[in-house]
């Protein structure tokens, strides 16, 4: 799986599960405070989504790649186990 296609099925993560509209939701639009707006609990889904979608653990990781789609890609695409 490409980094193209980890980045489509995160933003259609965070759509479905979180409510974020998708005209909004670019690789690089901050997702928490001041970007999309998001919080810790949104932050739980996200963990989740990403475990269950690409079998990558993200629980006790750092703020980083939470930051945006880009680096939720980034992160995915080092842990992802061929």
């Amino acid at each position: 799986m490409n980094e193209q296609e980890i980045s489509a099925k995160i933003k259609e993560l965070l759509c479905n599960n979180l409510g974020i509209d998708a005209e909004v939701l670019t690789d690089d639009i901050p997702l928490f405070s001041d970007g999309i707006g998001l919080d810790s609990i949104d932050s739980l889904e996200i963990i989740a989504g990403i475990d269950e979608e690409f079998g990558v653990s993200m629980t006790g990781v750092g703020k980083e790649p939470f930051y945006n789609v880009k680096s939720l890609t980034a992160y995915v695409a080092e842990h992802l186990q061929d």
